[in-house]
């Protein structure tokens, strides 16, 4: 009989001559039940500059929202594009296109509309300093008590009549390019 410790001379050995005994003993290969561990999701925690970034701007009763919306752009230091607009306002502003029909007795391109009125759809855009001033603007469609409808670019202050919701998305480093493009020489 032999001991714990003892290897057993009559046992065959599966040696290779001139192998190691270490390298003959070790199995090959990965343990079984191993598995490869799941590597851990990558979050980036920091916006590129020129990532856009989405907004929901509620501008509160009697508020300007034209105002509003520069003061956001130039405090911010970002250029902001409304999408989308609801709520109602109270006079209003329009620069109507040279083509439109004008009310008789109006030779401005400019109307003035009293009273409130629903936004359909408000869209534009505001950019901060040093951006030239034509560069902004908002695009408005509104729809009257009488079911009239009417739309413009909106000049002067936008009061809102109750809180009107503005969905917007900011960004940074707007680049302003004059086009057509000069050919390079």
């Amino acid at each position: 009989m032999s001991t714990e410790g003892d290897p057993d001379p009559d046992a065959p050995t599966n040696t290779i001559p001139g192998a190691s005994s270490s390298a003959a003993s070790r199995p090959r290969g990965r343990p079984r039940g191993a598995k490869s561990k799941p590597k851990p999701p990558i979050i980036i925690t920091q916006d590129t500059p020129n990532a856009l970034t989405s907004h929901i701007f509620e501008v509160s009763s009697g508020s300007d929202i034209v105002d509003s919306v520069k003061t956001y752009a130039t405090r911010r230091g970002r250029g902001v594009c409304v999408l989308s607009g609801s709520g109602a306002v109270t006079n209003v502003n329009l620069r109507q296109p040279a083509t439109a029909v004008l009310p008789l007795g109006s030779s401005s391109p400019v109307m003035a509309m009293h009273g409130r009125f629903e936004i359909l759809s408000l869209t534009g855009t505001c950019l901060p300093p040093p951006a030239p001033p034509e560069a902004s603007g908002l695009a408005l469609f509104l729809a009257g008590g009488q079911g009239q409808i009417v739309g413009g670019s909106v000049v002067g202050p936008l009061r809102a009549s109750g809180p009107v919701i503005l969905i917007v998305v900011s960004f940074a480093n707007a680049a302003c390019d004059r086009l057509p493009l000069e050919e390079e020489e």
